[in-house]
C-alpha cells in the first residue's frame, strides 16, 4: 500500500527547506529517485536537531544509533535542478525501540514524494534498545519548537 499523508489529529509537522543542486540530478536535470531518500534523511535529522537531539552526541554518550528499519516511498512528481523543496516530517507513533514517521517532499504546494519510515534504536552490536529518555522527552516537547506547526489532517 502506498504511503499517505493522513496524520493523527493534532500531529505536528516539522518543515525544512533545501535547494536542488546539480549533484542531486541526472544528466537531464531531474533528481535521481534515491536522492528523495537523502532529502528525507536530512528532514529527519533536522527535526531531531530542532528538538535538541544530536545524533553525534547520542552516539557518543549512549552508544546508541537510530537507523531506518523500513521505508515505504511513493514518487509522485520529479524534482528538478534549482527547485526549492520542503521536507515535512511528522512523528506518528513512538514505541519502546522505534519511531514511526510520515514524510513528504514538496515543491510549493506540489507533492513530489511521500514516505512512511520506521526508525529503530540499536546498540553497538546492532541489537534493539529502548529509545533514550532524552529523545522521548524531546518528542513530547514538539509544541515548543518554532518551526513546527499543528496540522489537522485526520
Amino acid at each position: 500500500m502506498a504511503p499517505n499523508w493522513q496524520l493523527p489529529e493534532g500531529a505536528r509537522v516539522h518543515r525544512v527547506g533545501f535547494r536542488v543542486y546539480i549533484e542531486d540530478t541526472d544528466a537531464g536535470g531531474i533528481v535521481y529517485y534515491a536522492n528523495h531518500l537523502k532529502f528525507a534523511e536530512r528532514g529527519r535529522t533536522e527535526m531531531l536537531r530542532a528538538a535538541g537531539i544530536s545524533h553525534a552526541r547520542m552516539m557518543q554518550e549512549t552508544k546508541l544509533v537510530l537507523t531506518v528499519r523500513r521505508c515505504d516511498a511513493e514518487f509522485l512528481r520529479p524534482a528538478e535542478l534549482d527547485d526549492e523543496i520542503v521536507v515535512e516530517t511528522a512523528v506518528v507513533d513512538v514505541s519502546g525501540a522505534t519511531l514511526s514517521l510520515k514524510q513528504r517532499l514538496l515543491r510549493g504546494e506540489t507533492e513530489l514524494s511521500r514516505l512512511e519510515v520506521l526508525i529503530a534504536c540499536l546498540d553497538e552490536a546492532g541489537k534493539p534498545r529502548r529509545l533514550p529518555a532524552e529523545l522521548r522527552e524531546a518528542i513530547k516537547k514538539f509544541d515548543g519548537i518554532n518551526n513546527l506547526e499543528r496540522v489537522n489532517h485526520g
